[in-house]
């Protein structure tokens, strides 16, 4: 079942602006491997799972996947063929905004090869281009 949260104040949410690069959120922080998203845009709740279904299967148990995104927004559609006017149409879906730079998948518990082919599965169903990057040793 696809990711949305138990409840929000307003059902209906703006369009809004994905304008610059993520400063929070852009760097492996849970796991040892990640997936970063090189543009901006939303990422749908069914998107999410189906990377998450993808990396779950590719994996088989092992190691640990850690997914950095949550779809808060919600996006509006008004049914095909309707006249103008009538209002906003009603919530079709959840979406993640989603920043350049921004981690989207972690992983942890498993060999590189195994996690740069995992990500590569993921980055295929993900609606933007995306890299993978690891841990940055500490100073």
């Amino acid at each position: 079942m696809p990711l949305m949260p138990k409840r929000v104040k307003y059902r209906k949410s703006q369009r809004g602006k994905v304008k610059g690069n993520a400063t929070r959120g852009n760097t492996v922080s849970y796991g040892e491997f990640g997936l970063q998203a090189l543009e901006g845009g939303w990422l749908s709740a069914e998107a999410i799972e189906a990377g998450r279904v993808t990396a779950a299967h590719f994996a088989r148990g092992e190691g640990r996947l850690y997914i950095r995104v949550f779809p808060h927004k919600s996006v509006t559609a008004i049914p095909a063929e309707t006249r103008m006017g009538k209002g906003k149409g009603e919530p079709e879906y959840w979406a993640a905004v989603v920043k350049p730079g921004m981690i989207l998948f972690e992983m942890a518990g498993v060999p590189e090869a195994a996690a740069r082919d995992c990500m590569a599965r993921v980055a295929y169903k993900m609606p933007f281009r995306c890299r993978f990057v690891s841990r940055r040793p500490n100073i």
